[in-house]
């Protein structure tokens, strides 16, 4: 059996992912041994990219990063 056609229909019998003991998401990856939203299994700390950490403008508010300390001048 090649790479084409016939190998994809064998794609949907089991599952990739299950519940992740750390983050409680169904992101944890059976075959790659790590969680995709939280990163256990690859990393002691948690995993937190750097897109995560903004925030919308909405409602008037023009804040760009969640946690971001105002110049006091």
């Amino acid at each position: 059996m090649g790479k084409g056609t016939p190998s994809k229909g064998k794609k949907n019998k089991a599952a990739s992912h299950k519940t992740c003991r750390r983050c409680g998401n169904h992101s944890y990856h059976r075959r790659k041994k790590f969680c995709a939203s939280c990163g256990f299994g690859k990393s002691a700390k948690l995993r937190q990219p750097g897109w995560r950490n903004r925030t919308r403008a909405f409602n008037g508010q023009k804040s760009f990063y969640r946690n971001r300390k105002k110049a006091t001048a």
